[in-house]
């Protein structure tokens, strides 16, 4: 390797390492600002959503690449032009292609390992973050008992608490009626406790709380077998300790199996055994409706041959086919052909929409094993836009690279949602509407790359200047001949 060569690589790896961050960092923004609501107040503790981000962070890596190098790439050849070295290469007469060929290299290194990481690591990432997320959201909020209000999310239990200390263990006035989870009466009777005072606390491994009370009463109605008249009992106690079961608080672990036959959460061969095992479940369905309809109406079988020129000649006062029933049997042979036809409608709707079903199955299994290359290729696409972009407006830094970064990035997003969709809707075949934004953009690379071989001044503020004031001479020049 060259001296050129490291050089130009050196001067790329660190932009393109602070902006693969930065840019992971603002979708997992977009991320949080999503599920904020199945997030906040669930008393998760630090650890799960630490591990939840870390999960859905890898799910994103593969939309970060693409815009980290494009904008590493262009602040570095920015940099380049900026501080004239771009010039003093092409003086030494090294050619554009020369000394952005190190860099292609390192992005084509780039895209193979973003492909092997989509295909071996994303699966399992997604796998675990939708359980995870799973989980949480259907978590209850966290235990939180306020003053004043009735409280009903523990199983079984209604609690209020007229007052709490500024501790929030020590509350007054304290009520629990214990019901029947489901709201029913227990053969027993329903039973209150009421205590003037007592302590919240709950048990080491966060199972259990337990009420401390003092100074109450326990109130219990019992009935008999039969269950007419009954008894109510009074117990009066200085201490009782009340203990409430929270597991129903608790992020309860799922099945891996869940999720796991999702197309997100499968790598190229698995998604390939897939498409293969759903196209073979169509095959049956269409098997299975022809079988039905040959059986049952077995006349079609004879639509191509000779059976109508011997059928026997048809009087001319019969224009109809009900001329050839009998009047009083056309109403039942009317409410015959609709059952059946009723029928037939019936069995083949559910088919058919099994059928659509696995249509969009395949749809979305392709989409999906598109998606591996197509985001690993747009590394080698966005360097392709981004390094001669960069030779070209000699600027570095954060301000017009990164604004540019932003505009190529929302071309290849849009054009990248809009053919997801199309795919998945069926107007478009998968593989064209997955590569749609690549073959956008790579007509624009092209067109870069050129300028950049020519020394274009695309986007050089004075010759935009110089060219507008030739035009406007021209004009002066054109009207002051038509006046004289």
């Amino acid at each position: 390797m060259k001296k050129l060569d490291k050089l130009i690589i050196k001067t790329f790896f660190g932009p393109f390492v602070a902006t693969f961050f930065v840019t992971l960092f603002v979708l997992m923004m977009q991320f949080l600002w999503k599920y904020i609501d199945d997030l906040v107040g669930k008393g998760l503790e630090t650890g799960v959503i630490i591990t939840l981000l870390t999960y859905t962070s890898a799910s994103l890596v593969p939309l970060a690449l693409p815009l980290a190098v494009l904008l590493s790439s262009i602040m570095t050849f920015g940099n380049l032009g900026e501080s004239f070295e771009l010039v003093a290469l092409k003086s030494a007469g090294i050619s554009l292609l020369r000394f952005i060929s190190p860099l292609l290299v390192v992005c084509s290194i780039i895209a193979f390992l973003a492909f092997n990481f989509a295909n071996y690591v994303i699966p399992v990432a997604n796998l675990k973050a939708k359980m995870l997320l799973y989980e949480i959201t259907k978590t209850k909020p966290a235990f939180n008992i306020k003053q004043g209000t009735f409280y009903n999310d523990i199983p079984g239990y209604t609690i209020k608490v007229s007052k709490k200390d500024n501790d929030n263990r020590t509350i007054h006035n304290v009520m629990v009626f214990d019901r029947d989870p489901n709201g029913a009466v227990r053969s027993n009777g329903d039973r209150v406790i009421l205590a003037k005072k007592g302590i919240m606390t709950l048990s080491p491994d966060k199972k259990y709380l337990y009420f401390i009370l003092e100074d109450g009463w326990r109130y219990e109605e019992r009935f008999t077998p039969t269950g007419t008249g009954g008894e109510l009992i009074r117990l009066h106690f200085k201490k009782y300790t009340k203990a409430f079961d929270l597991t129903s608080f608790a992020l309860n672990r799922l099945d891996v199996n869940m999720f796991s036959s999702l197309n997100q959460m499968l790598n190229i061969r698995q998604l390939d055994k897939s498409i293969d095992s759903t196209k073979r479940t169509q095959d049956s369905l269409v098997k299975n409706v022809h079988a039905y309809v040959t059986s049952r109406y077995p006349f079609y079988r004879w639509n191509d041959t000779g059976w109508a020129k011997t059928a026997p000649p048809v009087a001319k006062d019969i224009k109809s086919y009900f001329d050839l029933v009998a009047p009083e049997r056309r109403s039942m042979v009317l409410e015959r052909a609709e059952q059946q036809m009723n029928d037939v409608f019936n069995n083949l709707k559910y088919t058919a929409e099994d059928y659509d079903g696995k249509t969009g199955n395949i749809r979305s299994a392709k989409v999906e094993w598109q998606r591996k290359f197509t985001l690993s290729f747009s590394c080698i696409v966005m360097f392709m836009v981004g390094a001669p972009l960069g030779s070209i407006i000699r600027k570095g830094g954060l301000g017009m690279p990164l604004v540019l970064a932003v505009i190529f990035f929302v071309i290849f997003n849009v054009f990248f949602m809009v053919g997801e969709k199309m795919s998945r809707s069926g107007v478009l075949a998968t593989w064209s509407g997955m590569w749609l934004s690549n073959a956008i953009l790579i007509p624009i690379a092209v067109f870069l790359v050129y300028k950049a071989l020519n020394d274009s001044q695309l986007f050089n503020k004075e010759f935009y200047f110089r060219f507008f004031q030739k035009i406007k001479k021209a004009i002066i020049k054109k009207k002051t001949l038509a006046e004289n």
